[in-house]
């Protein structure tokens, strides 16, 4: 006489999937970033303010800080791979961090050649990207997890 085992399972399946995880590190990591991002960014017009109103020694402090923003936006794009990627997070955030990137190179190298027609609206508008993706770091949206294409 043989002995039958008491429990038999083979595979479980479960009638509802498991709810997509959602951004939690990763989205802490891009918030503070893209925050000392835009602090660095608010920095540069009045250190600009500050160069035509007299202090001459204001105008090297905004090419460093420039620079400055131009590397934590690089930090930032890793930040973004890691909160798309592991995170699940919007998949928009990567390239608006590259665009952002590369206009602010530009901005460095139109600042230096001192083609102020160019220099100040993309100024402006570099503050207007960077203040609506750090308000849309901290929005509730921000921490749900991307749709699935099933």
């Amino acid at each position: 006489m043989s002995r039958q085992p008491t429990y038999s399972v083979r595979f479980v399946e479960s009638a509802t999937p498991a709810p997509p995880r959602s951004p939690r590190v990763s989205l802490w990591l891009l918030r503070g970033i893209v925050t000392v991002h835009l602090l660095a960014v608010l920095c540069q017009p009045v250190l600009a303010g500050l160069f035509l109103s007299g202090d001459v020694a204001a105008i090297e402090v905004h090419g460093i800080a420039g620079s400055a923003v131009a590397m934590l936006t690089l930090v930032a794009i890793g930040v973004a791979i890691a909160y798309v990627a592991a995170g699940r997070g919007r998949l928009w955030v990567l390239p608006v961090a590259v665009v952002l990137f590369l206009v602010e190179g530009f901005q460095i190298g139109v600042g230096y050649a001192h083609e102020l027609q160019l220099h100040i609206p993309v100024g402006v508008a570099i503050v207007v990207v960077s203040v609506l993706l750090a308000v849309w770091a901290w929005l509730p949206s921000a921490a749900s997890p991307r749709r699935s294409r099933a």
